[in-house]
C-alpha cells in the first residue's frame, strides 16, 4: 500500500496515511486514461455549428446569364459555393457529440489517473478541510505553503463556504467526490484530497 503524507491546513505534516493499492496504487494505463480524456472533451462539446447550405441561403433563383454564347463559365445560380454569398459545401449542422464509454473502461482510467498522482508525488491529503464562511484568504495562504499552483481540491460532499472559497483562485478547482473525474484529475498538477474524501473514493473504486 502507498503511503503518503498526512497534512493539516497549515501545510504541517501531522502523521502519515495508507492509501488502497487497489485505487492509488493501481498500473497506470495511459491508452485508458487518453479515451476517457476524449470522451469527457466530446461530452462537453455543445453540438450548436450550423452554417447555410446551397438549398438555404437566399437567392440565386435566377440563372444569371445564359448558358451559351456569353464567353463566360457556365452557371445556374449565384448561389453556388464558389459564389461570394454563395451556401456551404458539406455544412456542418447541430449533432450531438455524446457517446458512452464501458464503465470498467472508465473506473481503469480514473484509478490510473489517481495512481499517477501518488507515482509523481502531487498528491496532497488532508486530515480536513473545513470553513466555517466563506474565506479566501485562508484557501489561497494554504495552497501557498503547499506550493500549488495549478490545483485541484476533492473534499467529501459538497460545501458552499469552500465553493466560494476557492471560486476566485486562479488555477484553482474544487470538486465533491461524486463529481470527481479523469480530465479534472490529470488537468491540475497538484491534487489535494482530504482523509474522508480519500476514504470514500477507496469504498467506491476498491
Amino acid at each position: 500500500m502507498p503511503k503518503v503524507d498526512l497534512f493539516n491546513m497549515s501545510a504541517e505534516k501531522i502523521g502519515e496515511i495508507e492509501l488502497s493499492d487497489a485505487v492509488f496504487g493501481a498500473p497506470i494505463n495511459k491508452e485508458a486514461m487518453h479515451q476517457v480524456v476524449v470522451n469527457i472533451l466530446a461530452n462537453r462539446r455543445q453540438g450548436t455549428q450550423s452554417a447555410l447550405t446551397r438549398a438555404e441561403v437566399s437567392g440565386g433563383g435566377r440563372k444569371p446569364w445564359r448558358q451559351k454564347g456569353t464567353g463566360r463559365a457556365r452557371h445556374g445560380s449565384i448561389r453556388s459555393p464558389q459564389w461570394r454569398h454563395g451556401g456551404i459545401v458539406f455544412a456542418p449542422k447541430p449533432r450531438d457529440y455524446r457517446y458512452t464509454l464501458p464503465k470498467k473502461l472508465r473506473r481503469v482510467a480514473l484509478k490510473s489517473a489517481l495512481s499517477s498522482k501518488v507515482a509523481e508525488n502531487q498528491i496532497i491529503v488532508l486530515d480536513k478541510l473545513a470553513l466555517e464562511a466563506p474565506k479566501t484568504r485562508i484557501i489561497a495562504e494554504m495552497l501557498n505553503k503547499f506550493n500549488a499552483n495549478k490545483t485541484l481540491i476533492v473534499v467529501k460532499e459538497s460545501d458552499e463556504a469552500i465553493y466560494k472559497s476557492v471560486r476566485n483562485i486562479e488555477n484553482a478547482h474544487v470538486v465533491p467526490v461524486n463529481n470527481l473525474n479523469v480530465y479534472d484529475i490529470l488537468k491540475y498538477e497538484k491534487f489535494i484530497i482530504t482523509q474522508e474524501a480519500a476514504k470514500l473514493v477507496e469504498e467506491v473504486y476498491a
